[in-house]
């Protein structure tokens, strides 16, 4: 049986609400409309400033060293013996197209290893310079955990390359002991998988090493601690190192379970336990979906907020007059001596930046591996192609390229930002404005991309140098191209929602009375409910009553 113990589960459920953040897809080649492989990432953090990171390929001279610093944080962590030759990175996706994304659960906090050299976003970027393969991938990460030691608490791994795609699940044994206890299983062929921020392995075959891989003490080690006294065969990764609570369920396997319930119609069975009433009827680790899906799709559901389910945000009055889908900080509060929460949505607005990594294996490395990238919230974001050959990033893209205490005109964060909070303001109404050209956006990428890769090939027959080339150049022109664009869209939006009046419009344009002064604007005012709710509460303050004379 699993042993918790109280003292242990609080700390753990403290440590997780803290974050609460980033959310990963996954889906295999059989899953996928085009036979690609592909895995999500939201980079969800209040203090993580959204940049598309740039290694490139390098030769390493014996005896260099490689200074780690933590990736949350920038705390040097210390060195390790760097390789004698690494591979490009851009972004989260090497130059062979592997992918790697990741979400913190936390889990026991006694196993943290505060001597430990790498930290979970370390672990990505080294691994992404050092392996060609998922399987390479994982066999890196457990390498440099029992080496160096792990730093980190409990971290899920979403490991993607252009034939399987891997969930992986790892915490560390505590401090001054180097190493990890973990364990990865391969997504079968034709099914999808998602994780976001609670572990979600449980019991797993241990004579399949074809699709499941694990540390050899990962069971032992919990016997040992006197956190498991059953039979191997029914050990539980998530029920001993990470064990499921309310915020567990509802901030976190809500957000798998909104992503399965598009893509499948069996997940209604499983609301319950997505909204923490009820754990004994878990979701499984893969479902098989009812259609294959395309990379728009996933870009669609990175921007959800439970629309149309019993947790939908807009339809309650904390959505305001303008059914703003997104609640201000702490996911817990207290009313008439009651705890409540707010909703925990795949969409957020302190995402830094999102992806969607496509990995396509009939093309060559670098043009059949693209990630397309999204800055700021999921929602308002336009996830743009960044092919995995390129030879440097953006400008407006670029690492350093402002960050979030210094203001940069030519950022693309910026940008996104600044479109994404002014819509915040009179949400129902200026979203519509940006998912159009979100969506007219999206859908020209989608019809640009067959195009690039066929030009793309040419070039790599004649030369692969000559096809990397024309791929930077062509991810600088629309990465800056739609930074432009989100500056215009802002603009737009300040004229024409200013001061709470909205300006008609014909055929894309501002009407006048024909002398360049605007014509009179709407002013649609607040919905039925809210205005009876704002009645509801200030009483008589606010009635109309006739004046006594």
């Amino acid at each position: 049986m699993q042993k918790t113990f109280l003292l242990t589960l609080t700390v753990l459920i403290l440590a997780s609400t803290a974050g609460w953040s980033c959310t990963n897809f996954l889906v295999s080649k059989g899953a996928s409309a085009d036979g690609s492989t592909m895995i999500t990432y939201a980079a969800d953090s209040h203090v993580l400033y959204g940049e598309l990171y740039h290694w490139p390929a390098a030769k390493w001279p014996a005896g260099t060293m490689l200074d780690v610093h933590e990736w949350d944080t920038g705390k040097y962590l210390g060195k390790i013996p760097q390789i004698s030759k690494t591979y490009s990175v851009v972004g989260n996706m090497n130059e062979h197209q592997l992918a790697i994304g990741e979400t913190t659960y936390g889990g026991r906090s006694e196993l943290r290893n505060p001597d430990g050299i790498i930290d979970y976003g370390s672990l990505i970027y080294i691994t992404l310079q050092r392996a060609k393969t998922a399987r390479e991938a994982i066999t890196t990460m457990v390498d440099l955990c029992e080496k160096y030691g792990y730093y980190s608490s409990g971290e899920s791994f979403s490991i993607s390359d252009p034939d399987e795609v891997w969930i992986m699940e790892i915490i560390g044994k505590g401090p001054g002991v180097k190493g990890i206890l973990w364990v990865a299983r391969r997504v079968p062929d034709g099914y999808i998988s998602a994780h976001a921020n609670q572990a979600r392995i449980t019991t797993f075959p241990q004579d399949d090493k074809e699709n499941c891989l694990f540390g050899d003490d990962l069971i032992s080690f919990a016997k040992d601690q006197g956190w498991y006294d059953g039979e191997d065969k029914n050990f539980s990764f998530r029920d001993t190192y990470a064990p499921l609570a309310f915020g567990g369920l509802r901030y976190c396997e809500a957000r798998v379970w909104a992503f399965f319930n598009k893509v499948s119609n069996k997940m209604k069975k499983h609301l319950d336990y997505a909204m923490g009433i009820d754990a004994s009827n878990p979701m499984p680790l893969f479902i098989k979906p009812d259609r294959k899906l395309t990379a728009q799709d996933l870009m669609e559901f990175m921007g959800d907020h439970y629309e149309g389910t019993p947790m939908d945000m807009t339809t309650d009055l904390g959505a305001g007059p303008f059914q703003i889908p997104y609640r201000w900080r702490p996911l817990t509060w207290e009313a008439n001596g009651t705890t409540y929460c707010n909703e925990r949505a795949i969409a957020t607005q302190q995402t830094g930046f999102s992806f969607v990594a496509q990995s396509r294996s009939w093309l060559p490395n670098p043009i059949g591996g693209i990630i397309w990238f999204g800055m700021d919230d999921a929602a308002t974001t336009v996830y743009v192609p960044m092919y995995c050959g390129i030879l440097d990033v953006p400008d407006s893209f670029r690492e350093g390229n402002g960050d979030l205490l210094v203001y940069s005109d030519d950022a693309a964060f910026w940008a996104f930002n600044r479109v994404a909070n002014m819509c915040y303001l009179r949400y129902n109404y200026m979203v519509e404005d940006v998912k159009k050209v979100q969506g007219e956006m999206t859908e020209k990428y989608a019809t640009n991309t067959p195009a690039i890769d066929k030009a793309a090939q040419v070039l790599y027959s004649q030369d692969p140098q000559l096809a990397r080339e024309f791929l930077t150049g062509y991810c600088q022109q629309i990465a800056d191209a739609i930074t432009d664009q989100w500056k215009d869209l802002s603009n737009y939006l300040l004229v024409k929602y200013m001061d709470g009046n909205i300006k008609k419009e014909k055929d894309g344009k501002f009407l006048d009375n024909g002398t360049g002064v605007a014509v009179s604007p709407d002013q649609p005012g607040y919905s039925k409910a809210w205005k009876e709710a704002v009645a509801r509460d200030a009483g008589k303050k606010l009635k109309v009553v006739e004046t006594k004379k």
